[in-house]
């Protein structure tokens, strides 16, 4: 753990105060928790809350700094005994918990207002519960399909928009002696990824989200149909063999290599595959094409956010803090290259210049009406994801096991949501 109390430049908040609203104008005490404990989204949380403090002379701002996996232990104990003004944290189900202990403040009026309304709507539902907002977005990233554009150009194919023209060019790839996908589902989650877009994509996002709260069956019919079009994709054989001996790094050189041509994947592994030798004229995107006509697209991007505990002493300055985080000009900035390497939300903000993060912002920001998922692994709690994903690893490995892993999925959700 990690503490810093603001030093503020007596001139360089003069001139500041000159230029801000009287409006923004927050003073007290603020203190700050922060997860961030990586040194660059250390460094780029601090500058920003740096900036924030310039902006308001008059507030004493304290940031503490805890490393990740120990703040995740955390969390519970010093929002209930000794809570701070604002906390990072997730957006979706894994802030549920603390917004059902009454941990979180409500902050819905923030969301009434014009740019959180408009200008950061792509993760609203992520950010509601019970119809209501309990926290704001900093950042997220795409996840999507990363492809070879110089085999699909060798192979006379184009991008496909529909479940169809994905499994015709599928089909055409596994004739020319090449796996569709590659995938290490060793670790599970990856395995996951795929389940959350097929299921998307057949059945809605709030279909999965209830899916994911345990209100329905594993073994409805809908859920079903999923696994039905995951089935035609294992059986054609569009995925590497023996990917449950595989890490998601250890999959990547299987698409360098060309032996696989697509990775539905995150944005982080554009970074390993560029510095594995392929250059963006043989790399490129696509969003997950459409299954069921009609069902609105929705996304897997992870969102990391800020929150105001329900137990803050200065919640008037914690507010304020908000709206500066969610702005577009902030948003620009801690999302940069040289920051954090990911997505603004804020729909306003501008993107470094690189095709796969323009690509992904004008994806989440434009075209995913139907809403913004955290990934299985987050929206679903944590035993269930856990079991889940087993079972959608086994699936992949034995696809004619169905029915007896939707079982087990069954009598776990009675277990886990009783």
């Amino acid at each position: 753990m990690h503490s810093m109390t603001k030093r503020t430049l007596a001139a360089l908040a003069a001139c500041t105060a000159l230029s801000a609203p009287a409006a923004a104008q927050v003073s007290g005490d603020l203190s700050i928790f922060l997860d961030t404990s990586n040194p660059a989204p250390r460094a780029t949380m601090e500058a920003m809350i740096e900036r924030f403090g310039e902006k308001n002379p008059d507030l004493n701002i304290e940031v503490t700094v805890i490393d990740r996996e120990a703040y995740k232990t955390q969390i519970r104990n010093f929002l209930t005994a000794n809570a701070p003004d604002v906390a990072t944290w997730y957006a979706a189900n894994r802030m549920k918990p603390y917004v059902d202990a009454g941990l979180f403040e409500d902050v819905s009026d923030l969301w009434a207002e014009p740019m959180f309304e408009n200008d950061l709507k792509s993760t609203r539902g992520a950010m509601t519960i019970d119809g209501k907002q309990w926290g704001v977005p900093y950042t997220y990233y795409q996840w999507g399909v990363y492809y070879r554009k110089d085999i699909f150009d060798e192979l006379g194919l184009s991008e496909p928009t529909t479940w169809e023209e994905e499994k015709a060019n599928c089909e055409k790839i596994v004739a020319s002696g090449r796996a569709c996908y590659t995938i290490g589902t060793k670790f599970l989650w990856t395995a996951g990824g795929w389940f959350d877009y097929l299921n998307m994509r057949t059945n809605g996002y709030d279909f999965h989200n209830q899916l994911a709260n345990g209100e329905i069956s594993w073994e409805d019919d809908r859920v079903k149909q999923t696994f039905a079009n995951w089935k035609e994709l294992i059986d054609m054989g569009a995925f590497i063999d023996n990917h449950q001996t595989y890490s998601w790094q250890e999959a990547l050189p299987f698409m360098v290599n060309g032996e696989a041509t697509a990775y539905l994947m995150g944005n982080f592994a554009v970074a390993p595959l560029r510095d594995a030798g392929l250059t963006d004229d043989q790399l490129d995107f696509y969003q997950f094409v459409e299954i069921t006509p009609g069902v609105e697209k929705a996304e897997d991007a992870p969102t990391d956010t800020f929150h105001i505990p329900s137990a803050a002493k200065n919640k008037e300055a914690a507010r304020e803090f908000l709206r500066f985080v969610a702005s577009p000009e902030e948003q620009t900035i801690i999302n940069n290259g040289k920051n954090l390497g990911q997505l603004p939300v804020n729909s306003k903000s501008t993107v470094d210049d690189d095709k796969f993060l323009q690509k992904g912002f004008v994806m989440l920001s434009e075209n995913s009406p139907g809403g913004v998922a955290q990934f299985w692994d987050r929206d679903a709690p944590a035993e269930m994801a856990k079991v889940s994903m087993e079972g959608f690893q086994e699936f992949m490995v034995k696809p004619d096991s169905l029915d007896k892993v939707l079982s087990k999925l069954e009598r776990a959700r009675g277990r886990i949501y009783k």
